[in-house]
């Protein structure tokens, strides 16, 4: 088991320097122009998979770190270039621990490379689990997946929404509830492969923020899936059932739904993706500060500036810490008894709204406008409080490890 360090290794540092590099030759140069198009950057994703950063090799790297700390700095050096971009490079990893949280091997080995493809043949994929009329409440999910025995296939019905690269991914994860009456615990993951008949895009969102990443509905009407797309197996998920009946008939409570056990491997990540956005901001507002000159002086001499940079500073290497601690119990196996990866989540999502808005003020009316890029970072960290858990959700999470009842 690895020793929890503040030190990141050589091979560590060195990965941090090489996407630091990446982030700033060739994501920030670009951020403006994406934003402004709304639209995937494709050169960006496939200069990225020219030189391995989006491959499913790099992630397994960084996946499999036996620190934790791999995706962590990863994803913060990426998203310091842009959060709209970095989503696009990095948003097909949310549906790969889809498959890697509740797939067997030979369905990680089978699907996870399809979702990257090469440098010569990029691809993209999807995890699909929020649906219009449920949101935060996965119990109250209405897509459907009933079990066609005759053919051993799937038949999937129902519409998701706020799918990252939904629509245009080659590979779609989807979260279906196969039992109802069971709530979250009734819920499994499918995947629905390239050229899938009955599953096509719906509207496609114009966002607030990180608006080069593409988020879109999925409409799926009578999507079939072969038997060996039900990630597990169907005698896993039989198993899972049994369970949660008897646990409905006033038995222990020991399942855990498809989408919680996805979410709670990633929110540290987000964490990570929040420091990288708030640490941007932060960057350009300490630069300002020194070389704006307000009354025959750098306005970092005045206090208000100061205590302001002081504070986000603080907040920041705050947030990472929070991230690191979680990144580092879950690959090592530690419990999260206080909702550990809930918290990096929340703090660290917190943080980068709240540095972007002092970063905006700092640098006045220059910051309300789009020739600086704090402007696009402020839109962009608020989405950091909503997706993947809002920050109440997360409250919620923290809450119910507090009073002793188990999280859902």
């Amino acid at each position: 088991m690895a020793e929890f360090t503040l030190e990141p290794s050589d091979d560590q540092k060195q990965v941090r320097e090489w996407l630091h590099g990446f982030a700033a030759d060739v994501v920030r140069p670009a951020a403006a122009e994406w934003d402004e198009r709304e639209e995937t950057p494709w050169p960006v994703i496939q200069e990225a998979a020219k030189l391995g950063i989006y491959s499913l090799d790099f992630y397994a790297q960084q996946y499999f770190d036996p620190s934790g700390l791999g995706i962590p700095i990863a994803m913060e050096e990426l998203f310091w270039g842009d959060a709209g971009i970095a989503l696009s490079i990095v948003g097909t990893g949310l549906a790969a621990v889809g498959v890697l949280a509740n797939g067997t091997d030979e369905q990680i080995g089978t699907w996870i490379p399809q979702m990257y493809g090469d440098a010569d043949d990029v691809k993209l994929a999807a995890f699909c689990s929020s649906e219009p009329d449920a949101g935060s409440d996965v119990a109250a999910m209405r897509t459907r997946a009933v079990y066609d025995e005759a053919k051993d296939e799937w038949v999937l019905n129902g519409t998701k929404t706020w799918a990252t690269n939904g629509g245009i991914a080659n590979v779609h994860v989807v979260v279906a509830s196969v039992d109802p009456e069971l709530g979250s615990k009734g819920h499994a993951s499918f995947i629905v492969p390239p050229g899938t008949k009955g599953l096509s895009q719906g509207q496609k969102f114009k966002k607030h923020g990180i608006r080069a990443s593409h988020t879109a509905e999925v409409v799926l009407d009578g999507v079939r899936v072969p038997g060996a797309c039900l990630l597990g197996g169907k005698g896993k998920l039989d198993e899972r059932l049994a369970r949660a009946r008897e646990k409905a008939a006033g038995g222990k409570d020991r399942v855990k739904n498809a989408a919680m056990a996805t979410f709670e491997a990633s929110r540290p990540a987000v964490g990570a993706m929040a420091v990288g956005t708030a640490r941007a901001a932060y960057e350009v507002a300490l630069d300002y500060a020194r070389t704006r000159s307000q009354f025959g002086r750098p306005i970092i001499d005045n206090q208000g500036i100061a205590f302001q940079l002081a504070d986000m500073r603080t907040r920041i290497d705050a947030a990472r810490l929070l991230v690191w601690r979680a990144s580092w119990m879950a690959t090592t196996g530690k419990r999260f008894e206080s909702a550990e990866g809930s918290m990096s989540k929340l703090f660290a999502s917190e943080t980068a709204k709240q540095v972007t808005a002092q970063a905006v003020q700092i640098l006045g009316g220059n910051g309300f406008t789009r020739e600086y890029p704090v402007e696009r970072m402020h839109r962009d960290a608020a989405i950091y409080t909503i997706f993947e858990g809002t920050s109440e959700i997360q409250r919620l999470v923290i809450a119910r490890t507090l009073a002793g009842m188990p999280i859902r």
